[in-house]
């Protein structure tokens, strides 16, 4: 009956110890992930402007492309397929 009783103590202390380290553990992620979402928040918020386009990168064939270059299209000759 004693080893019974011991047995039950240590098993609830045990619980009672990982319940403890695991809400610590959970509360310091939840604190990292909210401080990481505030972060990236402020990113977005800081770099661009309403309504305004940032474009890194343009290739260099779009730069050297000028209007003359561009033409209205080729036509496609269709014939309409009655069922």
């Amino acid at each position: 009956m004693k080893y019974i009783i011991l047995i039950l103590c240590i098993g609830w202390l045990f619980g009672q110890l990982v319940r403890y380290f695991l809400r610590s553990k959970l509360g310091q992620f939840a604190q990292q992930v909210k401080a990481a979402a505030r972060e990236e928040e402020r990113a977005q918020r800081s770099s661009k402007d309403e309504g305004e386009i940032h474009v890194d990168y343009v290739p260099k064939h779009y730069q050297e492309r000028s209007s003359k270059d561009i033409r209205g299209g080729e036509y496609v000759d269709y014939e309409e397929v009655k069922d």
